[in-house]
């Protein structure tokens, strides 16, 4: 069995977020902090995630990226880890974090199986850093990813969230950070949710003039792989890293649409602002339900739209992207 839509596209891409919980409160996703509403379902179990990827990976899905909120809060997250690294078929484990003391967790972490690390750095600036996030740990998540880059993970990328007037006048900066280290830089578009209505209007910006700066400076379109993420990444031969984009307001941009997305709670959300998620937690309970839960993944499949519809100010059910992460 290989998971294809309606539309031809392959998903060898499993995003699973681990937790809804972040400890950061970041201005664009999660203003207030994390608000507990009493009405929380139970977070899915080690044996329920085993489940779940070992029946994504008997479908052709090789990659996993684990996210939240932020993974990092999940006292099992190395238990985790450890049991998605050692499914057959997944040849590639990343996460996505804030790099919360990152510094002395990298180590563990490689040790539980994974290999790529995406860490939130939405400015270069200490200042700018604590204002976005509400927390003065700059120095600490910059150590974590010298840490990272040490310790060898095959791939280290920063995500940036490019925010007008914010850190959009950061991007030499960036540019410089990628110079000196072995690190993707990924700037992503500002995304509209259901949460951030005025802080969309006030900081979204197109990633179109980056691109041109890059352009007129020697750098170069990176081929893609199939089983990259959304970013389109460019390199440049003298620098020793890469700059990306995450354009979701681009033209064409879910015609390369690879990955899926499960939340904490075991619901199948077949588009980051589609408008339906699907509750797959039944079929986790018994190894025996595999075949089930497979053939249940792929008619839902029938229902994945072609392109989200963002342009149209839909943006589905996505309140925030700590939901279901981003």
């Amino acid at each position: 069995m290989n998971l294809q839509d309606q539309d031809g596209r392959s998903f060898p891409y499993l995003r699973l977020s681990v937790t809804n919980v972040c400890n950061f409160s970041c201005t664009y996703c999660l203003p207030d902090g994390y608000q507990k509403t009493g009405l929380e379902k139970s977070e899915l179990c080690v044996d329920e995630i085993r489940r779940l990827v070992t029946a994504f990976a008997g479908m052709g899905t090789h990659k996993v990226r684990l996210t939240g909120g932020e993974p990092t809060v999940r006292k099992d997250l190395m238990e985790i880890a450890n049991a998605v690294a050692n499914i057959d078929g997944i040849n590639k484990l990343a996460i996505t974090t804030n790099g919360y003391k990152l510094n002395t967790k990298a180590q563990q972490l490689y040790n539980s199986g994974i290999r790529a690390i995406n860490v939130s750095v939405d400015s270069l600036s200490p200042e700018k850093f604590k204002q976005i996030t509400k927390h003065n740990r700059f120095d600490e998540v910059i150590k974590g990813i010298d840490k990272c880059l040490e310790i060898g993970f095959e791939s280290v990328k920063i995500n940036v969230v490019l925010m007008k007037d914010f850190n959009d006048i950061e991007f030499e900066q960036f540019m410089l950070l990628s110079k000196m280290k072995q690190v993707s830089v990924r700037f992503i578009e500002l995304m509209r949710t259901g949460d951030n209505i005025d802080f969309f209007d006030k900081h979204h910006i197109s990633t179109e003039i980056l691109i041109g700066k890059l352009l007129s400076n020697g750098w170069v379109q990176k081929l893609r792989s199939k089983e990259a993420g959304p970013a389109t990444e460019y390199v440049h031969p003298e620098y020793k890293g890469r700059i990306g984009f995450i354009a979701p307001y681009s033209k064409d941009f879910c015609k390369s649409c690879n990955r899926l997305r499960v939340t904490s709670h075991g619901e199948l959300q077949l588009c980051l602002f589609g408008d339906g998620r699907y509750d797959l937690r039944p079929l986790l309970q018994h190894d025996n339900q595999i075949q089930e839960l497979q053939n249940t993944i792929q008619n839902l499949l029938n229902y994945k739209k072609s392109h989200h519809f963002l342009h149209n100010n839909n943006f589905g059910i996505t309140n925030n992207l700590a939901s279901i992460g981003g």
